[in-house]
């Protein structure tokens, strides 16, 4: 029986925050493999993202170089929304006597109950909640976590304030990103041209 992670997202563009949780994911949930997996079509998206085949490259340079990551293609394959659920029924599929960890941030796990068929992604998986470090050294608690104990458990993270939107900002006006992306990332980027205005 193996430990799969399951970490999803936009990565338009990955960063080194992406980073830190994939390897705080690794060695805190003991995981024999860490799937990355970018968003096919995001359903909770307000805007439109960069053409998946972009973002997919920018993981695969992203994560390059953790063992044990593989970034999966199976959302940006498929035609149509990507949910959550469906990818983790292809996997349960697939690696059905395995268990799965599903990795989320803080603030969509707040929001869970609003995504397709959530009580099955309880079952299908473990949620891992990547705790963002809070200064006052109080644990808020969200409403699943006290009816679904058992499927829950949190991730320590260490505070890095980074987020896509402030980078692709910065981009656009021709900041450096220097020290939030890794530089195979800045350098797709810049090729490509992403993120920039016209």
């Amino acid at each position: 029986m193996r430990r799969i992670g399951v970490f999803g997202g936009a990565f338009d563009p990955p960063h080194l925050a992406h980073l830190a949780l994939a390897r705080t994911a690794l060695a805190e949930l003991a995981l024999d493999e860490l799937r990355v997996v970018p968003t096919g079509e995001a359903w909770h998206k307000p805007r439109t993202l960069s053409p998946a085949r972009h973002r997919l490259a920018m993981a695969q340079l992203a994560f390059a170089d953790l063992p044990r990551v593989v970034v999966d293609p199976i959302e940006t394959l498929r035609v149509g929304p990507s949910y959550t659920v469906v990818t983790l029924r292809a996997f349960k599929a697939r690696w059905n006597d395995d268990d799965l960890f599903l990795i989320l941030g803080e603030d969509q796990v707040r929001s869970l109950t609003s995504w397709q068929d959530w009580q099955e992604i309880l079952q299908l998986a473990i949620i891992c909640v990547a705790e963002r470090a809070n200064p006052t050294g109080v644990t808020t608690q969200f409403g699943l976590e006290k009816a679904y104990a058992s499927r829950l458990r949190r991730l320590p993270m260490p505070a890095l304030a980074l987020s896509a939107t402030d980078i692709r900002a910065r981009i656009a006006a021709h900041l450096s990103v220097a020290g939030l992306v890794f530089e195979p990332v800045a350098r797709y980027i810049d090729h490509h041209h992403l993120y920039q205005t016209t």
